[in-house]
C-alpha cells in the first residue's frame, strides 16, 4: 500500500533502524519506544490485522519475534518482555500494517496498563455462553 508507513519502510523510502530482515520479515525500532529496545516485528507483504494476514505471514513473524526476542534478552537483560498486537481502531491501532511490538521490560519501569487489571471473577453463565457462541464459529 503507497500510503503505509510501514509498507514505505520496508521499500526503503523512509529510514529505520532494523534490526532482523528476511525473505518475508522486517524487525526495527519502535521511534516512539516504551522502552528501550521497544521493537517492532512486520510482514513485509502488507494486511492491516490478524484478520487479513495471511498464516504464512503470521508464522513467519512470529518465527522472527522469536529470533528478536532471545536477542533482546541477550543484549539488554529485562526482567520480561511484552508482546503486544493490536487489531483495529478501537484497540488503539494507529498503524494500519499488522505489527508485533517487543517490548522490554525493566524492574524500575511502570506495570504496562495493558498487561495490568482488576481481576474480579466475571459471570460463569454468561463466559460459558459466550465461549460457546465463539467455539461454534471457528472454522
Amino acid at each position: 500500500m503507497e500510503e503505509c508507513i510501514f509498507c514505505r519502510i520496508i521499500k526503503g523510502e523512509i529510514p529505520s533502524f532494523k534490526v532482523y530482515e528476511d525473505k518475508k520479515v522486517l524487525a526495527f525500532e519502535d521511534i516512539n519506544p516504551i522502552s528501550t529496545g521497544h521493537t517492532l516485528v512486520i510482514p513485509k507483504k502488507h494486511a492491516e490485522n490478524l484478520w487479513e494476514i495471511s498464516a504464512e505471514d503470521l508464522a513467519a513473524v512470529h518465527l522472527a519475534s522469536k529470533k528478536v526476542i532471545k536477542a533482546i534478552k541477550d543484549t539488554l537483560n529485562p526482567i520480561g518482555v511484552a508482546c503486544l498486537q493490536l487489531n483495529g481502531r478501537g484497540a488503539n491501532q494507529i498503524v494500519m500494517h499488522y505489527h508485533l511490538h517487543l517490548i522490554p521490560r525493566s524492574i524500575e519501569e511502570p506495570e504496562l496498563p495493558v498487561s495490568s487489571w482488576e481481576i474480579k471473577q466475571g459471570d460463569m453463565k454468561s463466559i460459558k455462553e459466550t465461549a460457546e457462541r465463539i467455539s461454534e464459529a471457528v472454522e
